[in-house]
């Protein structure tokens, strides 16, 4: 058995947040609100790298626990 797949057209540009969502819910109610959110603050490096240092010994402690 044969099943076919539809094509989605392509688009020159990416849709944005509200045509998407009229196209998943239709319209919008009033009920919904898109909302601007201020940009994510820098992340602290020394954060980054304990938490890698945190995971590799956690690794390293199963690896121990199972013998491997």
């Amino acid at each position: 058995m044969r099943l076919l797949r539809r094509r989605s057209k392509q688009r020159a540009e990416p849709i944005g947040e509200a045509e998407a969502y009229k196209h998943s819910y239709g319209d919008r109610s009033a009920d919904v609100t898109v909302l601007k959110l201020p940009p994510r603050r820098p992340r602290d490096r020394n954060v980054l790298e304990r938490g890698e240092q945190l995971r590799r010994a956690f690794l390293d402690r199963l690896e121990r626990r199972h013998g491997g």
